[in-house]
């Protein structure tokens, strides 16, 4: 065999393969490629097909699996989303403590410049801690947002100290144009001698404190558009059904005119906001804590949790639908 031919054969083989697995991949593949985005100040993964208008989009707060798995649903219906984090990865804040909301504020003026994008259909999604900044970020640009999706929320604004790997300065978790979104102020959550922590219970004692909640709730009323809340009747990680409730009440207090949905389901638990195609019986989580590693439930059961997730996943769409 000549050296020519040698080298050509391996050559055509590397062509062959690297040709059968795009076509594989494109045949495989049933969703939207995202488009990396790292301009204006911020970094995201942006879902649209080609040729869209005046689309709805959504912004999928804090990004990651989670978010990406969402953008693409949204974009396979036609819409356009944002998976957007803000924390955690390179060229963004370590930890989620003093974020300014200018960095999100820079992402939806970039997603308003889209040809793909109505300017009066924005929604922000989130779930947990991500659904307390969602609601935040809608009540805060309000002639921007116009409707928000929360799993599991928060009615208020919590300190950084609620997350045992933040530091141990108390910092508000949330601030604009260098002014600290007000919280609820928080000792970190500590460990006992049993290995399992109650998490619920670490949150309950922060919204007994009556003093400071009114000046950490999120002023909801002020949001521009429908609200649709999401929690588990049995959540365990922390009082998102409660938290729900106080939200409709502030709401309601303040004569709130768009649509407004408070979704509660028995038998289910935190993590009602993960892919609702997949079934788990993943049923505690594991937090470390001062060096030991502790226990914690996430609430609900494997069917309760299925059956939420379905069911939101449905009501979700039909809430996008109608924007």
């Amino acid at each position: 065999m000549s050296k020519k031919r040698k080298y050509i054969i391996p050559f055509v083989i590397i062509i062959i393969l690297t040709a059968g697995y795009l076509i594989a991949d494109s045949i495989l593949f049933d969703g939207v490629k995202p488009k990396v985005i790292n301009v204006n100040g911020f970094q995201a993964k942006y879902f649209a097909k080609d040729n869209l208008a005046n689309k709805t989009a959504v912004i999928l707060i804090g990004g990651g699996q989670w978010g990406d798995y969402w953008a693409n649903e949204f974009a396979n219906k036609e819409m356009v989303a944002l998976s957007l984090p803000y924390n955690g990865i390179e060229g963004l804040p370590k930890l989620p403590e003093d974020i300014d909301l200018e960095y999100f504020e820079n992402a939806i003026q970039w997603l308003k410049s889209k040809k793909e994008v109505s300017s009066e259909k924005i929604v922000v999604m989130g779930a947990s801690r991500n659904a307390e900044l969602a609601l935040v970020i809608a009540s805060t640009f309000t002639n921007s947002i116009k409707g928000v999706i929360a799993y599991s929320p928060s009615s208020v604004s919590w300190s950084n100290t609620v997350l045992p790997y933040n530091s141990s300065e108390l910092k508000p978790s949330w601030k604009y144009k260098g002014i600290d979104i007000p919280y609820i102020p928080m000792e970190k959550l500590s460990g006992n001698v049993s290995g399992k922590v109650e998490m619920i219970d670490y949150w309950e004692k922060g919204l007994s404190k009556t003093d400071l909640v009114e000046n950490a709730s999120i002023k909801v009323e002020n949001i521009s558009g429908p609200i649709l809340l999401f929690s588990g009747s049995d959540d365990r990680v922390w009082p998102s059904a409660k938290m729900a409730d106080m939200i409709e009440k502030r709401l309601e207090e303040n004569s709130f005119t768009y649509t407004f949905n408070n979704i509660q389901f028995e038998n289910a638990g935190h993590l009602i906001s993960r892919n609702p195609e997949q079934k788990t019986d993943i049923r505690t989580g594991k937090i470390n804590l001062g060096g030991r590693e502790f226990e914690y439930e996430f609430g609900g059961t494997d069917s309760g949790d299925y059956k939420a997730k379905k069911d939101a996943k449905m009501k979700l769409m039909e809430f996008l639908k109608a924007m």
